[in-house]
């Protein structure tokens, strides 16, 4: 043992090999490494309930000797009253973890979640949440979470737009992330890093957006709505304009979910001018189910063949079907045709409401079957739907293109029925 000064660290000798210990005369538990590289590391050894515990305070340069000294008592100290200083670090660590970082642990967990989940969770936090993705995630507070949600609700991500459905969407991906960042990260003494979650402060608070089955574009109104997005079509200007409106028509006449239609390249599109049943979208990133091949109406065919592509900064075309500038390269949102939409309905509608309206317009106005409606909108029959299951060839629904074509020719039908009503008869003069 000897007296480790910075004098003594400075000039203690390395071993021929290996490494070598010097304990501290006065610090108990108190010494210096040095190995035969010459390299100097201060460190501590206790017991901790009973177990011995060796810890490294810090190379010295890093640390000088006075501060490692007083460093080391500081721990001996908390090993002496059960604190295990390896937990203390982590749990330091934990503490700095930033919303970002949770999202990105919890995206990248092998093989736990589809592209286009986690690219949904990555436009929440890096767009809803933009300013609190580099925060410690235990930072973020129940009065920041009610005071986010309500501005959301009441003006949306750009403060002009309500949007109560996308600010209930987010604040739900938000909760699983801490409630994930519950399960991973530990205080020293074991327990979570975050106690409570303060998501739950919304509990009285979410958006009010009526029942599901409310929640779509009624038959009176559709003709309307079909009107002005094809005045929209022809007023907008720029390609993520059009693309954000053209990807709102194609939800009218599809019933796709958003993700679905948003990552559509054009090399999964499939247009035969002479067979309407070989006019088809192929899907093989689905949130449930297979890959399959879903059939296009006349006027979702039409749609596509009217698309610009867009020319890239390096002279390429996009893939995409409906493109951006932005970072994903597509569109990610529709929401000025979806305000235009929620005007004429009464309500605020989602592009997910589109989806509820396409199934009610198939089933309740053109008497298509639950079963065909449900292949349609990407279902899966039932488990107990033996037959369809085992037998019946679910990926290719050509033979549905009569039934898509129905919705269309309906969703016509109610336009030029709008317009009709609209044209005022001019009366004779003599």
């Amino acid at each position: 043992m000897a007296k480790i000064t910075k004098t003594f660290v400075d000039k203690v000798a390395a071993p021929a090999e290996g490494y070598e210990m010097h304990w501290d005369d006065s610090v108990k538990g108190y010494g210096l490494r040095v190995s035969a590289q010459g390299k100097k590391v201060f460190m501590v050894m206790g017991r901790v309930l009973g177990k011995s515990i060796q810890f490294t305070l810090g190379p010295y340069g890093t640390l000088t000797e006075a501060k490692a000294r007083e460093r080391a008592q500081k721990v001996l100290q908390d090993m002496r009253e059960g604190i295990d200083p390896r937990a203390v670090v982590k749990a330091d660590a934990a503490a700095k973890v930033s919303l970002q970082d949770v999202l990105e642990a919890y995206v990248g967990r092998v093989g736990k979640m589809k592209d286009s989940t986690a690219r949904e969770y990555r436009r929440h936090v890096e767009k809803t949440f933009a300013k609190w993705a580099p925060l410690p995630i235990a930072s973020i507070t129940r009065d920041m979470v009610k005071e986010r949600h309500a501005a959301l609700v009441k003006g949306g991500l750009e403060g002009k737009k309500a949007a109560p459905a996308s600010a209930n969407a987010a604040f739900v991906t938000l909760r699983i992330l801490i409630r994930f960042a519950m399960d991973e990260y530990r205080q020293a003494d074991g327990s979570p890093l975050i106690r409570d979650n303060p998501v739950d402060a919304l509990k009285h608070h979410w958006a009010k957006l009526g029942t599901r089955t409310e929640r779509y574009i009624d038959r009176r109104k559709i003709g309307e709505v079909w009107n002005k997005l094809q005045e929209m079509r022809g007023e907008v200007q720029g390609y993520e304009a059009l693309a954000s409106v053209d990807l709102t028509i194609f939800a009218l006449l599809t019933g796709a979910r958003r993700d679905e239609m948003a990552a559509l390249t054009w090399d999964r599109v499939h247009i035969d001018d002479h067979n309407p049943s070989e006019c088809w979208w192929h899907l093989d990133d689905r949130k449930r189910g297979d890959p399959i091949w879903l059939p296009l109406s006349s006027q979702a065919v039409a749609l596509l063949k009217s698309r610009p592509r867009l020319k890239l900064a390096d002279g390429t075309e996009s893939p995409f079907v409906f493109p951006s500038w932005g970072k994903t390269g597509r569109i990610m949102d529709a929401r000025a045709p979806m305000v235009a939409i929620g005007e004429i309905a009464g309500k605020h509608l989602s592009l997910h409401d589109l989806r509820r309206s396409f199934t009610n317009y198939a089933m309740r106005e053109c008497l298509i079957e639950k079963f065909r409606t449900d292949l349609l909108t990407g279902h899966k029959p039932s488990s107990d739907d033996v037959t369809a299951r085992a037998y019946l060839d679910l990926a290719h629904l050509d033979w549905l293109q009569p039934d898509v074509q129905k919705v269309g020719d309906w969703i016509e039908q109610q336009a030029a029925i709008a317009a009709s009503k609209n044209v005022v008869p001019l009366h004779r003069t003599a």
